[in-house]
């Protein structure tokens, strides 16, 4: 077989790449044309059939996602070449005829071919094929090893300060110990995750959602929003969303963040209806936020007793906004109360927190005691050591 190829690259649906067979130049033509229509990402075109095994091994060593064949040819031989074809798991097979009464069907169906496309073959219609392709489309394993850790950020209540926490968590793991990181908003539907950073998205964790199927390196980078600090965010929507949030959806989305990604960090806020525990099973870490108040440790103690009942040590707890000597439930009673110790403390500094709300910038950008804490939880997260602390100087000095 003559492997004369002529490829054509664009961007888009799936990132699939289309193997092409079709001996007659026209017809393979219209299907090409059709699949440019589509923005799949490469497509190589092959104008006769494989006829020997050796050339069937050598066109399967392309390991192309989709294959589409043309029947009508020799459509003997075209569905011979689509039961060889088939036994590749990760290969859709798809086969292209004018010709539509049920026999034909049959065989195609009979000799392995997932789609059936009709010709003159419509952009619509094959991009409908094309999509299915890619929800069937192999994602990368959830697994820990080689794969990025996934922190997710949970309130104890809502207003505890997650969003404030997480942002400039997730900023200083960029900015201070250079890692490649994406913030996911998963506050649905009123995340303010955009809003605490200053930017303004055009797609969002909903469109991700929704559209999971597609979900892969490509089209999650179109989804999402460059930071000023060199994190990527994928904001929550400007509008209310109507959307159904799956298990299968929210698996997908942190797989493809995963591979892409050092760290994935999810601002969750209070929602723990997401996909029963998916958040909790896929965490590398959960940091429960919470304030020193009677229902926000409450609720804290409902959260612990109810995902993490072995223990749980991929949980670390988060008292925000700390007046050390403030009255009320001081630290000692609080992890007694949780029945494990707080690992972080974030101090409370109104006017700071105001100030970057209103200015759209990260506290960890600047220096303060609340920056302090958060950088060092980030650097813990990425195994890099505290910073030194600045001794306080003793005593008078005329020379300072």
């Amino acid at each position: 077989m003559a492997l004369n190829t002529q490829e054509v690259i664009t961007v888009g649906l799936g990132n699939l790449s289309v193997g092409l067979i079709g001996p007659s130049d026209q017809r393979r033509r219209g299907i090409a044309h059709a699949l440019a229509g589509c923005d799949v990402t490469a497509v190589q075109e092959f104008g006769a059939y494989p006829s020997t095994p050796a050339d069937v091994a050598r066109f399967q060593d392309y390991h192309f996602d989709v294959v589409i064949i043309e029947l009508d040819s020799d459509r003997d031989v075209a569905l011979a070449l689509v039961e060889q074809l088939v036994s590749s798991a990760d290969t859709t097979v798809m086969v292209c005829s004018s010709q539509t009464d049920p026999s034909v069907l049959m065989q195609c169906m009979r000799a392995g071919a997932r789609e059936f496309l009709p010709q003159p073959v419509a952009i619509g219609t094959l991009a409908e094929a094309l999509g299915r392709a890619a929800a069937r489309k192999p994602v990368p394993k959830s697994g820990r090893e080689g794969a990025g850790k996934v922190l997710v950020f949970l309130g104890g209540k809502g207003g505890s300060g997650v969003t404030t926490v997480a942002c400039n968590f997730a900023v200083s793991l960029v900015h201070d110990c250079s890692h490649t990181a994406v913030l996911i908003d998963l506050d649905l539907p009123l995340g303010d995750v955009a809003l605490t950073l200053g930017i303004t998205p055009q797609f969002s964790a909903v469109d991700a959602l929704q559209n999971f199927s597609r979900l892969d390196s490509n089209f999650l980078s179109k989804l999402t929003t460059a930071h000023s600090s060199g994190l990527s965010v994928l904001a929550a929507p400007g509008k209310f969303p109507q959307v159904e949030v799956t298990r299968e959806a929210l698996e997908r989305l942190i797989a493809t963040a995963r591979a892409n990604f050092e760290y994935v960090i999810i601002d969750a806020g209070s929602r723990f209806d997401l996909s029963d525990n998916t958040l909790v099973e896929q965490a590398d870490m959960v940091y429960l936020v919470m304030q020193a108040g009677i229902p926000e440790l409450r609720n804290s103690h409902r959260v612990i007793s109810e995902y993490f009942k072995s223990g749980g040590s991929n949980l670390e707890l988060v008292l925000n906004r700390f007046i050390p000597r403030a009255g009320g439930v001081d630290e000692e009673h609080i992890s007694k109360a949780l029945g494990r110790p707080v690992q972080w403390k974030i101090p409370s500094d109104y006017v700071a927190v105001r100030r970057m709300q209103n200015e759209a910038t990260p506290l960890t950008l600047e220096d303060s005691m609340i920056s302090r804490a958060i950088r060092e939880m980030a650097r813990a997260a990425c195994g890099k050591e505290a910073e030194p602390t600045k001794k306080k100087r003793k005593g008078f000095s005329l020379f300072g």
